[in-house]
């Protein structure tokens, strides 16, 4: 359903980079919003994304202190989230923050106070992809009776660069963290135990800097359902992302998208074209989607639907799972 609105709302851009380049456009672009700010401490990367939306390239400063600013987007790296969510929480703009807030889960819990009532929307975009919320509609309408377990499947097509690995937090924290908070919107109950196993069996590498590249998870809800993580920073295929849920009558699946749905059948077999190569474009409506969300909450007409207590939540199962791996053995969590 189109949005419409009576006016439009400024929000300013902080960080643009990888992340800023996708949600300040999509921000510049929604009819309830107007990019009026860009602020990068790479100031090529500011100018660039400030020129071709008619915004302008500030200071953190004067994006706080200007009135007219309704929302700010936190697409800074990592380490900066946290402190530009609490500035701009203070300073009284609704948040749209990239994951994780933080890496260091007692950082993130200290800030509960100051942001578990805030005007907060989180980035876990999966929640918002049209694929993945018809199939939990159906979940929900019981089509498949009563939940009991799910398959979610995370395949990067290729490795990201070594020098990636030492900020990104690691495999659980920068990757499987997105399953997390997928697993616990589709079990929609507590889960209270984890138990992780990873290798690093796709670039020699990312194991030298101390982090893993394959894992399985599995994690346990206080009811008994049970859901199977599967990761790895490398396919060879295309960007394979996959649910399939169990329930009492029957399975319900989300697949793979592929570039069209031509098939070639021939002596020599069947062919078609790959699945989508990467998260830009297999994502590319989820992001547009969120962004539909932000501008309900940056409009009062909504709260948002994935807050800090989600953030939280997805951070510690992140952490439960690199324990579990240390130690070999079950986490409750």
């Amino acid at each position: 359903m189109e949005q419409t609105f009576q006016n439009v709302i400024d929000v300013a851009l902080i960080g643009a980079g990888r992340m800023g380049s996708i949600h300040g456009p999509n921000a510049a672009r929604h009819p309830g919003l107007k990019l009026k700010y860009v602020v990068d401490r790479h100031g090529e990367n500011a100018s660039r994304l400030a020129d071709a939306f008619d915004a302008e390239v500030a200071a953190l400063e004067q994006v706080l202190a200007d009135p007219s600013i309704g929302g700010v987007l936190v697409c800074s790296s990592t380490d900066q989230h946290l402190d530009h969510v609490l500035a701009a929480v203070a300073a009284g703009k609704a948040v749209f923050c990239e994951k994780p807030l933080d890496l260091d889960l007692e950082k993130v819990r200290a800030a509960g106070p100051a942001l578990r009532d805030a005007r907060l929307m989180l980035a876990f975009n999966r929640r918002f992809d049209p694929h993945f919320v018809a199939l939990k509609a159906r979940v929900d309408a019981g089509a498949v009776g009563r939940l009991e377990s799910l398959h979610l499947t995370n395949h990067d097509p290729a490795a990201p660069p070594p020098g990636f690995i030492p900020t990104s937090g690691g495999l659980f924290k920068d990757f499987t963290i997105h399953d997390l908070d997928l697993a616990r919107w589709l079990l929609d109950e507590p889960i209270v135990e984890v138990f992780a196993t990873a290798s690093c069996l796709v670039d020699p590498e990312i194991g030298r800097q101390g982090d893993v590249d394959t894992a399985r998870t599995l994690l346990k809800t206080a009811s008994g359902r049970l859901c199977v993580i599967s990761n790895t920073r490398r396919s060879g295929y295309g960007y394979d992302q996959r649910i399939e849920a169990f329930g009492s009558g029957g399975m319900v699946a989300a697949g793979n998208l592929a570039g069209d749905t031509v098939h070639v059948a021939t002596e020599a077999g069947l062919t078609g074209t790959p699945i989508l190569p990467g998260f830009l474009q297999r994502y590319a409506g989820a992001y547009r989607a969120e962004m539909d969300h932000f501008a309900e909450v940056v409009h009062g007409r909504c709260e948002p639907a994935v807050g800090y207590e989600a953030g939280l939540q997805a951070l510690a199962l992140a952490e439960a799972c690199d324990l579990s791996v240390r130690t070999g053995r079950p986490v409750r969590f």
